[in-house]
């Protein structure tokens, strides 16, 4: 397979990864604060943001991938 097709594909399942995680981690930040356990909850949620921010950059590498 041509790189930068194999690029395109790996960075593609990346985001469908890190998506499947973030849906993940939100049942368990839910569950935490059903627990009462706010500052485990507070570091999830943070996790969720950086792990939605990761997803933002790979979108625009993608973005630039396919675009040149």
């Amino acid at each position: 397979m041509e790189e930068k097709k194999r690029l395109s594909v790996i960075i593609e399942h990346w985001i469908g990864h890190n998506q499947s995680h973030i849906g993940e981690y939100k049942k368990w930040a839910q569950k935490a604060s059903t627990l009462n356990l706010r500052e485990v909850e507070t570091e999830i949620e943070e996790a969720i943001g950086k792990l939605t921010l990761v997803n933002h950059h790979l979108e625009k590498a993608m973005k630039v991938l396919t675009s040149s």
